[in-house]
C-alpha cells in the first residue's frame, strides 16, 4: 500500500512534493503559535475538567493561554449548526446544500464569520474566566488577539486545502493532538508507574495494557475507515458481459460520518463546562461535575447518545438515499431485484440505516474503552481523552492518506496515458 508514496521522490512529482512541503510548513506555523502567549496572560494551571478536550485539540493552547487558545472549535461549533439547519429545519440552509459547490462556497462563508463571531463570545468567556483581576480593557485586548489567533487559522486551513494536501481545518485539529499525546502519554506513565497506589509491577502492567488500548483504537479505526457495503447496480445501456465482465457498484462506508461524530458530541458536551467557567456558581459548576462530565455515569451516557445520535444523522445528511436513487435514474442505472424510484430510495436508506448503527456503536466503543479503563484506574481526564485525540488523528491520517495516494495513482495513470499517445 505505501509503495505507492514513493512516487513522491520522483521527479515528475515536483509539485506535489512542494504541496506536501507547504502543508508542514503550515502545520510547523501552528505548532510554533501554540507557544506564544498572549500578552499579559499567565498558564493555567487549575483544572480545565471537559475543556480539556478544547485544549487537546489546541495543541495545549489553552493551557499554556496562547494566541491559538480557541484553536478551530469556533468554527466546528460552527458547521454543527450549519448541517442542522440544513435538514429542513431553515429552508434557505437546505437550497444551498442543494445548490452543489456554489451552495457549497456560500456555506462555507457562512460558517467563517458564524465561527468568527462564536470566537468572539469564546475569547470574551475564556478572557474573563481565567484572567484573574484583569481590568476591562485587559479583557477586551485579550478577546481581540484570541479571536485574531483563530481567523488566522481558519485562513491558514484555507491555504493548506488549496495549496497543500488534505482538509486543512481536520489537520489543523489533528496537528494540536499530535502535540499533545507525548505528554498524554508521560501522563498515564506518572500516574500508572510512579505516583499510584499500586505496586511497580502492577502499575507496569496497567501501562502497557494502556499502550495495548491506543494500538487496538489504531487497528478498529482503521478497520473502521476501510469497511464498506457495496450495493451492486446494473446500467440498462451496457449488457451483463460489457467492459470485461466488470461489476459496478455503489461503496457504501460502514462508518462514512467518520470521527465526525465523536468532535461534534465532544463540542457540544462540553458547552456546560463553559457557561460554568463564566458565572461562576458553584451549584451549578458541582450539577456539570456531577451529571454533565463525561467521567460521571450519566455524562458518559450522555456523550454515548450525542455520538449515536451525530453518527445516524450526519450520515444521512451526507448519504441521502433520495438523492441518490435520484443520480441512479438519471445515469440510467439500477439495482438489480429493486424498481427505481422510490423503492430505491427505501432500499438503499435501509442499508445506510443498519450499516451507520453499527458503525455508529463501533466508534462509541472505541470512545468508551480509554474512558472506562481512565475510570477504573484513575487516570486522569488528560490520559481517556487522548483517546478520543487519537480516534480523531488516525481518522484524519487516513482520510489525507488517500488522498495523497488518489493524486499519485492519477498522476500515474496520466503519465502512462501520454507515453502510449507518443
Amino acid at each position: 500500500m505505501f509503495s505507492n508514496l514513493k512516487g513522491i521522490f520522483s521527479p515528475t512529482n515536483k509539485d506535489l512534493r512542494k504541496r506536501l512541503l507547504f502543508t508542514l510548513g503550515c502545520l510547523a506555523l501552528f505548532a510554533l503559535g501554540t507557544n506564544i502567549i498572549v500578552p499579559g496572560a499567565k498558564s493555567i494551571t487549575d483544572n480545565l475538567g471537559f475543556l480539556e478536550l478544547l485544549n487537546l485539540m489546541s495543541g495545549g493552547s489553552l493551557k499554556t493561554f496562547s494566541i491559538f487558545a480557541l484553536g478551530v472549535m469556533p468554527y466546528i461549533s460552527a458547521s454543527i449548526i450549519t448541517q442542522l439547519f440544513q435538514m429542513d429545519i431553515i429552508p434557505y440552509f437546505k437550497e444551498l446544500k442543494e445548490q452543489g459547490a456554489t451552495g457549497q462556497q456560500k456555506l462555507n462563508r457562512i460558517n467563517r464569520y458564524l465561527g468568527i463571531f462564536f470566537a468572539i463570545v469564546q475569547g470574551y468567556v475564556f478572557s474573563y474566566a481565567f484572567l484573574a483581576d484583569a481590568g476591562s480593557l485587559e479583557i477586551v485586548k485579550t478577546t481581540l488577539i484570541l479571536t485574531a489567533g483563530t481567523a488566522f487559522l481558519l485562513w491558514l486551513g484555507d491555504e493548506i486545502t488549496k495549496k497543500g494536501i488534505g482538509n486543512g481545518m481536520s489537520l489543523i485539529i489533528m496537528a494540536g493532538i499530535v502535540n499533545t499525546l507525548p505528554h498524554t502519554f508521560i501522563t498515564a506513565y506518572q500516574e500508572l508507574v510512579i505516583r499510584t497506589a499500586f505496586s511497580t509491577w502492577t502499575g507496569i502492567i496497567l501501562f502497557v495494557l494502556f499502550v495495548l488500548i491506543y494500538v487496538l483504537i489504531i487497528v478498529g479505526v482503521i478497520y473502521m475507515q476501510n469497511a464498506e457495503r457495496r450495493v451492486a447496480i446494473q446500467y440498462s445501456n451496457r449488457t451483463t458481459g460489457a467492459y470485461g465482465g466488470e461489476k459496478s457498484f455503489i461503496p457504501i462506508k460502514l462508518n462514512s460520518a467518520g470521527v465526525v461524530p465523536v468532535i461534534f458530541a465532544s463540542a457540544v458536551i462540553g458547552v456546560p463546562s463553559l457557561v460554568g467557567q463564566v458565572i461562576q456558581n458553584d451549584a451549578f459548576n458541582k450539577f456539570i461535575d456531577k451529571y454533565i462530565v463525561y467521567t460521571s455515569y450519566t455524562g458518559f451516557l450522555l456523550y454515548m447518545l450525542l455520538i449515536f445520535v451525530f453518527g445516524y444523522f450526519y450520515t444521512l445528511l451526507q448519504l441521502n438515499p433520495d438523492d441518490m436513487a435520484e443520480n441512479l435514474d438519471k445515469n440510467r442505472s439500477y439495482i438489480p431485484g429493486i424498481t427505481p424510484g422510490a423503492k430505491t430510495s427505501k432500499y438503499l436508506k435501509y442499508v445506510i440505516t443498519r450499516l451507520t448503527i453499527i458503525g455508529t456503536l463501533f466508534l462509541m466503543v472505541l470512545a468508551a474503552i480509554p474512558i472506562i479503563f481512565s475510570g477504573l484506574t484513575n487516570l486522569s481526564s488528560v490520559a481517556s481523552l487522548g483517546g478520543t485525540g487519537l480516534l480523531i488523528v488516525v481518522g484524519v491520517a487516513l482520510e489525507t492518506y488517500k488522498q495523497l495516494e488518489s493524486s499519485l495513482v492519477s498522476r500515474s495513470y496520466t503519465g502512462r496515458r501520454r507515453r502510449v499517445r507518443k
